[in-house]
């Protein structure tokens, strides 16, 4: 029976490619480029310098191609997240788990951010980074002091991961496979 569902697969793969535009967003230091290098290539580097704008980087997983648009998170570059994330399949929030000071910084801007008419319904997936670090917040914490369960025009989620150590990455590529919007056609 193996053998079969590899087969429909695979079949299946030549004729529904699938593609998704994903846009990064959180705070300088949360880990959003060491994610996209994560989902890329597997890799993780310490010495990762700060993003500048935006990096955009194609991936493709199985018959899924993804665009991700990794957004700078210092605060003059906040303003252009709004324009970067109209018409994405999903918007990823990444934090930083162990580093407490910035959690209220990071709501603040991501419920400023979700005001926003544009950005009504687009799927939400909040992601705890650094786990891997004794003083990381749990996964409930995380909930509640990003106020996600305030948020209900939208699928919102939240998963605890560490790029580092690759934790939860599969995880998350499952739900972003399954819940984030289809991308619409490019113009």
């Amino acid at each position: 029976m193996g053998m079969w569902d590899s087969f429909l697969n695979w079949l299946r793969s030549l004729f529904f490619k699938q593609e998704m535009e994903l846009s990064l967003i959180g705070l300088q230091n949360a880990g959003k480029t060491s994610f996209v290098n994560a989902i890329s290539t597997g890799g993780y580097s310490e010495d990762m310098i700060p993003t500048v704008g935006f990096n955009m980087r194609k991936v493709t997983k199985g018959n899924v191609t993804i665009k991700l648009w990794d957004l700078g998170g210092q605060q003059r570059f906040r303003t252009m997240w709004e324009r970067y994330c109209r018409g994405v399949s999903a918007i990823i929030c990444v934090v930083d788990a162990a580093d407490r000071d910035s959690i209220p910084i990071a709501r603040s801007e991501l419920h400023e951010l979700l005001i926003k008419p544009s950005l009504t319904g687009i799927p939400l997936l909040v992601l705890g980074n650094k786990i891997d670090k004794s003083e990381a917040i749990s996964k409930q914490a995380v909930v509640e002091q990003m106020g996600l369960e305030h948020i209900k025009d939208r699928e919102v989620c939240c998963y605890m991961i560490s790029c580092k150590d690759s934790i939860n990455i599969d995880v998350v590529m499952d739900w972003l496979i399954k819940y984030s919007r289809r991308a619409p056609p490019s113009s």
